[in-house]
Protein backbone atom coordinates (compact mmCIF):
# COMPACT_ATOMS: atom_id res chain seq x y z
CA UNK A 1 0.00 0.00 0.00
CA UNK A 2 1.33 3.55 -0.82
CA UNK A 3 1.25 6.32 1.60
CA UNK A 4 -0.61 9.62 1.36
CA UNK A 5 0.63 13.35 0.36
CA UNK A 6 3.54 12.33 -1.82
CA UNK A 7 5.65 14.68 -3.37
CA UNK A 8 5.74 14.51 -7.08
CA UNK A 9 8.83 13.07 -7.40
CA UNK A 10 7.94 10.00 -4.90
CA UNK A 11 5.00 9.40 -7.36
CA UNK A 12 7.30 9.02 -10.27
CA UNK A 13 9.62 6.65 -8.23
CA UNK A 14 6.18 4.33 -7.77
CA UNK A 15 5.36 4.53 -11.19
CA UNK A 16 8.77 3.50 -12.27
CA UNK A 17 9.08 1.03 -10.06
CA UNK A 18 6.12 -0.54 -11.36
CA UNK A 19 6.92 -0.57 -14.73
CA UNK A 20 3.46 2.15 -15.46
CA UNK A 21 3.59 4.71 -18.20
CA UNK A 22 3.86 7.84 -17.78
CA UNK A 23 2.83 10.98 -20.47
CA UNK A 24 6.00 12.86 -21.74
CA UNK A 25 5.19 16.57 -21.07
CA UNK A 26 2.65 16.32 -18.83
CA UNK A 27 4.28 16.29 -15.23
CA UNK A 28 2.66 19.28 -14.06
CA UNK A 29 -0.89 17.36 -14.22
CA UNK A 30 -0.19 14.34 -12.56
CA UNK A 31 -1.81 14.33 -9.21
CA UNK A 32 -1.30 10.62 -8.02
CA UNK A 33 -1.44 7.08 -9.28
CA UNK A 34 -4.55 4.61 -8.95
CA UNK A 35 -3.99 1.01 -7.14
CA UNK A 36 -7.03 -1.38 -8.57
CA UNK A 37 -5.84 -3.70 -10.62
CA UNK A 38 -2.29 -2.17 -11.84
CA UNK A 39 -0.41 0.65 -10.26
CA UNK A 40 -0.98 3.82 -12.74
CA UNK A 41 -0.31 7.20 -13.42
CA UNK A 42 -3.75 9.68 -12.91
CA UNK A 43 -3.40 13.12 -14.33
CA UNK A 44 -6.00 15.86 -14.09
CA UNK A 45 -7.82 16.20 -17.66
CA UNK A 46 -7.98 19.79 -17.21
CA UNK A 47 -4.15 20.89 -16.44
CA UNK A 48 -3.66 19.07 -19.44
CA UNK A 49 -5.19 20.59 -22.16
CA UNK A 50 -4.18 23.87 -20.02
CA UNK A 51 -0.19 22.45 -20.53
CA UNK A 52 -1.13 22.21 -24.24
CA UNK A 53 -2.54 25.73 -24.04
CA UNK A 54 0.38 27.17 -22.40
CA UNK A 55 3.36 25.32 -23.47
CA UNK A 56 2.37 25.03 -26.91
CA UNK A 57 0.30 27.69 -27.62
CA UNK A 58 -2.61 26.01 -28.96
CA UNK A 59 -6.47 27.50 -28.72
CA UNK A 60 -8.73 25.68 -26.40
CA UNK A 61 -10.37 23.83 -28.89
CA UNK A 62 -7.00 22.73 -30.88
CA UNK A 63 -5.64 21.66 -27.38
CA UNK A 64 -8.80 19.37 -26.44
CA UNK A 65 -8.98 18.15 -30.13
CA UNK A 66 -5.18 17.22 -29.75
CA UNK A 67 -5.59 16.11 -26.62
CA UNK A 68 -8.57 13.20 -27.39
CA UNK A 69 -6.83 12.24 -29.98
CA UNK A 70 -3.18 11.49 -29.36
CA UNK A 71 -3.23 11.21 -25.80
CA UNK A 72 -6.47 9.73 -24.70
CA UNK A 73 -7.16 7.66 -27.89
CA UNK A 74 -3.60 5.51 -27.12
CA UNK A 75 -4.31 2.46 -24.90
CA UNK A 76 -1.17 1.13 -24.43
CA UNK A 77 -2.15 -1.93 -22.57
CA UNK A 78 -2.78 -1.95 -18.53
CA UNK A 79 -0.66 0.29 -17.40
CA UNK A 80 -2.04 3.17 -19.56
CA UNK A 81 -2.43 6.12 -17.57
CA UNK A 82 -5.62 7.44 -16.37
CA UNK A 83 -6.86 11.40 -16.90
CA UNK A 84 -10.30 12.26 -14.31
CA UNK A 85 -12.10 15.46 -14.37
CA UNK A 86 -11.79 16.49 -10.62
CA UNK A 87 -15.37 18.12 -8.99
CA UNK A 88 -14.52 21.37 -8.59
CA UNK A 89 -17.78 22.59 -6.26
CA UNK A 90 -16.72 23.45 -2.68
CA UNK A 91 -13.33 22.18 -2.51
CA UNK A 92 -14.57 18.36 -2.30
CA UNK A 93 -11.29 16.88 -3.69
CA UNK A 94 -9.14 19.24 -0.48
CA UNK A 95 -12.04 18.65 1.79
CA UNK A 96 -11.51 14.47 1.45
CA UNK A 97 -7.70 14.62 1.41
CA UNK A 98 -8.21 16.10 4.79
CA UNK A 99 -10.72 13.79 5.90
CA UNK A 100 -7.79 11.02 4.75
CA UNK A 101 -5.36 12.86 7.10
CA UNK A 102 -6.97 12.50 10.34
CA UNK A 103 -7.38 8.92 10.13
Amino acid sequence: MTKYNMDREELLDILESNESLIVVGFNDALIGISESRETVAVYDLDLCIKILMDRDGMEEGEAIDFFYIKTLGSYLGDKTPLFISLVKENNKLQDAIKLINKN
